[in-house]
């Protein structure tokens, strides 16, 4: 693609979505040094990307998993309702193995980890670009071997048992908010949230609140490595 973008002096937008500067910064700096990519919008928030999507229209948007207290999830979705031929790729430090399926159902091309090597990073956003899905190798192996049907010798963990939101309601008891601060950050009823937490700890096979908080802030701290 980089050969190909030379030939015609085309450069490829990419709008990067992350919540931390200084990352997104230097991602933006690492983008913009490639002869086939540039960055035409940046946002460190869901509502602010959705807005500038729609008015930078780009070929790629690079989003982190979790932005802020919100789901990167719930604004892929909403961008493939209304952009559903946007590619997009998941940047992230947050485990494949619990979030690679969900980004790919939300609407997400593929998935990488920040932890990965700079080309590789790269090479993902070019092949997602193509139209490809990009995954790890172990990770398109756990894929395929789902889809093999019911008797796959993969099993789930418990975490990836979870709905999407309620991975989203464990998230933020692990980065310390309260129900009230959840429900008000996901526009839901307080009771609706505490359904949530209720689901979870039987899901998780924990007793206490405490328990699920203490699960939830480990589960956060680790980074889901």
């Amino acid at each position: 693609m980089a050969a190909e973008a030379l030939a015609t002096g085309m450069r490829r937008r990419v709008f990067l979505v992350e919540d931390h500067p200084v990352t997104r910064e230097g991602l933006a700096q690492l983008v913009n040094a490639q002869p086939d990519l540039q960055v035409c919008g940046l946002a460190g928030s869901a509502p602010e990307a959705l807005d500038g999507i729609l008015r930078c229209r780009p070929d790629l948007a690079v989003i982190d998993i979790l932005l802020g207290g919100t789901s990167g999830l719930e604004l892929i979705k909403g961008l493939r309702s209304q952009l559903p031929q946007l590619a997009v790729l998941v940047l992230s430090t947050y485990s494949e193995s619990v979030y690679a399926e969900r980004a790919l159902r939300a609407g997400a091309r593929g998935y990488a980890m920040k932890q990965a090597p700079t080309q590789e990073v790269l090479e993902a956003m070019r092949r997602v670009l193509r139209g490809e899905v990009h995954l790890s190798e172990s990770m398109s192996s756990r894929v395929l071997s789902r889809l093999r049907g019911p008797r796959s010798s993969v099993a789930m963990t418990e975490e990836e048992q979870l709905t999407d939101r309620e991975l989203e309601v464990f998230q933020m008891l692990g980065q310390g908010l309260g129900t009230r601060e959840i429900a008000r950050h996901l526009h839901l009823s307080v009771s609706t949230v505490e359904t949530h937490r209720a689901h979870i700890k039987e899901k998780l096979g924990l007793r206490s609140g405490m328990e699920l908080v203490r699960r939830a802030v480990t589960w956060v701290d680790r980074g889901v490595k």
